[in-house]
């Protein structure tokens, strides 16, 4: 029992200096893609995104990947404002939007009556 536990726990550390690696380049990345939309949002964006990152952060990262790949095409060429990133969210809402459908089934007791 004992032995299948170092060997796990051996496993989760084989290569520390690799999981290091990994995570000094993940934390690079990060830094390096919010110094660009520093550089490319409004204050006022980068406060609204912000605050959607905290209540849906996959929908934030998607809405800064948009805006990265724009902004690395060329179509960028001002600061984004609040306004246009609204509007960029809005038109990523109508693309993703997914339609609820509730449907009631009701059981009918033997007792019920279809007269």
């Amino acid at each position: 029992m004992q032995e299948l536990m170092a060997q796990q726990g051996m496993g989760s550390q084989q290569n520390p200096d690799q999981q290091k690696a990994q995570e000094d380049a993940k934390r690079e990345a990060d830094e390096r893609r919010q110094m660009m939309l520093s550089q490319i949002l409004s204050s006022e964006a980068r406060e609204r995104l912000a605050r959607i990152a905290l209540v849906k952060p996959e929908k934030a990262r998607g809405v800064e990947d948009v805006i990265l790949r724009a902004a690395q095409m060329g179509q960028i060429v001002e600061k984004v404002s609040e306004e246009r990133l609204i509007s960029l969210l809005e038109q990523i809402n109508t693309q993703t939007t997914k339609q609820t459908k509730v449907t009631i089934q009701r059981r009918r007791s033997v007792l019920d009556d279809d007269d």
